[in-house]
């Protein structure tokens, strides 16, 4: 914190001297004693960042942080207590690889970028695309940072590319309403929000018989929502998607051959290879499907983005918000969300600086409870320059219900490399599996090629 009071110290002092018109003047000698020394490093630093008064935010839609008006009120703040301006571009899930990668090429990246470990550390980190920020992270950060989602950050070289922000775990999610009326609601803990895989199955089989229709969906026609996809896969019979190491992938493993034929030869369930995750959220939110594979708790609070009442569907049904079934219902293993910040090497001292001041003012200072609120998920860390976060969603019901998924959170294995071409590899193969071709090929195959881009 004494880095961003300098900064701003030094900041207010300059604005003072423009506005008074007043002449610089020369500076007294300087002894050359360590303290005075240290001093001095400091001050510089800091003129370093205060000199770079606009650098460039390029966000993911990541709850509020993909909402003007909300970047807005948070920016003029920052810009109030630095005096450094931030120019914002919202990235879209469909088509922000793209962009960024286009921009890379043509020496345009932004100097800042939030998203998660996947893009930050495994895929631009990587490349050597991004800032070692590993100074940023000292002993009180370690203590007070969720070491599961600190790890994620970091490559294997020890270098950091991203201080986290928030984290979740990722869901599923059912119509309440219709589950009850099917009287599927016997089959799950409704105060754990678990089930085993026989109970999903037999619920999922009584609401399709109580309606008549399609209950889920595997959605495959991109990568968009993946990780909902692969999640179910996995543990519908204790599957893995990589090896603990994050050496190679594993998903050609028996159990999850086992899983996706079952979820081929179920009525409640087919593979739409025309649809995405968003595409499912939607066919969810209108009663079109009874049962969403992807959900979290952004979706939970304002389904759909439609700001017509927290966990209800457009016809007022209520949502439930549910882990992903496993064999004994408790060993399900969530995947989960971290979302950062990181800063790409443009090649710029005072502007990667002042993104630094940014991501401390955000992420560790008492500003932190307003950057974490408008993501709309869970702070990353217990405290933040002594304001405590523990308790930051105390009066929201329905993220302090949220916490029971917590403790489900498993290994974060999107830093495994290759992980862009797994992806790929992933929704095509799910594509060859609901057009009725040997589950076993054709997962070895698809499994084999994303190992072949991780140079396995």
């Amino acid at each position: 914190m004494k880095k961003l009071l300098a900064l701003l110290l030094v900041g207010a002092m300059s604005l003072s001297m423009v506005a008074c018109g007043g002449a610089k003047e020369e500076a007294p000698a300087v002894t050359d004693t360590p303290a005075v020394e240290e001093e001095v490093a400091v001050e510089e630093e800091a003129t370093d960042a205060a000199a770079a008064t606009e650098i460039t935010l390029w966000t993911y839609p990541i709850g509020n942080w993909g909402d003007q008006a909300t970047l807005d009120a948070l920016l003029a703040d920052f810009e109030a207590s630095t005096g450094i301006k931030v120019k914002v571009d919202f990235l879209t899930y469909a088509d922000g690889d793209d962009k960024v990668n286009a921009a890379l090429e043509a020496g345009t990246a932004p100097d800042l970028i939030m998203e998660g470990p996947e893009r930050l550390v495994a895929n631009w980190g990587a490349k050597g695309k991004m800032v070692d920020i590993s100074d940023m992270i000292d002993d009180t950060d370690k203590a007070e940072l969720n070491p599961a989602a600190l790890a994620a950050c970091y490559d294997a070289s020890g270098a950091c590319y991203e201080y986290p922000l928030v984290m979740t775990a990722h869901c599923m999610a059912i119509n309440k309403t219709v589950f009850e009326a099917a009287d599927a609601m016997q089959y799950l803990d409704a105060e754990s929000h678990t089930w085993t895989t026989e109970n999903f199955l037999k619920a999922m089989e009584a609401v399709n018989a109580h309606t008549g229709a399609q209950v889920g969906a595997v959605y495959c026609v991109g990568q968009g929502g993946d990780q909902g996809t692969r999640a179910l896969v996995n543990n519908l019979y204790g599957g893995t998607f990589t090896d603990a190491e994050h050496t190679k992938y594993t998903w050609d493993d028996p159990k999850n051959v086992q899983a996706l034929e079952k979820l081929y030869e179920m009525e409640s369930v087919a593979f739409d290879a025309g649809i995405a995750g968003g595409d499912e959220i939607a066919l969810f939110y209108n009663g079109t499907l009874n049962v969403a594979f992807c959900w979290n708790i952004a979706q939970q609070l304002n389904p759909n983005s439609a700001n017509t009442g927290a966990a209800k569907t457009l016809a007022g049904d209520d949502i439930m918000f549910m882990a992903f079934p496993s064999e004994n219902g408790t060993d399900t293993k969530l995947q989960g969300g971290i979302w950062g910040f990181g800063v790409f090497d443009n090649g710029d001292a005072a502007k990667i600086d002042a993104a630094k001041t940014f991501i401390k003012y955000m992420c560790d200072s008492e500003k932190t409870v307003d950057a974490v609120k408008a993501a709309n998920y869970f702070a990353v860390r217990s405290a933040a320059e002594g304001t405590d976060l523990s308790t930051i969603w105390a009066d929201n019901e329905i993220m302090a219900e949220y916490n029971v998924l917590m403790p489900y959170l498993g290994d974060y294995y999107q830093v495994t490399t290759g992980w862009a071409e797994a992806r790929t590899q992933w929704w095509n193969m799910l594509q060859q599996v609901g057009a009725g071709n040997d589950v076993a090929t054709v997962v070895a195959e698809y499994c084999g090629n994303a190992n072949a881009a991780a140079g396995n």
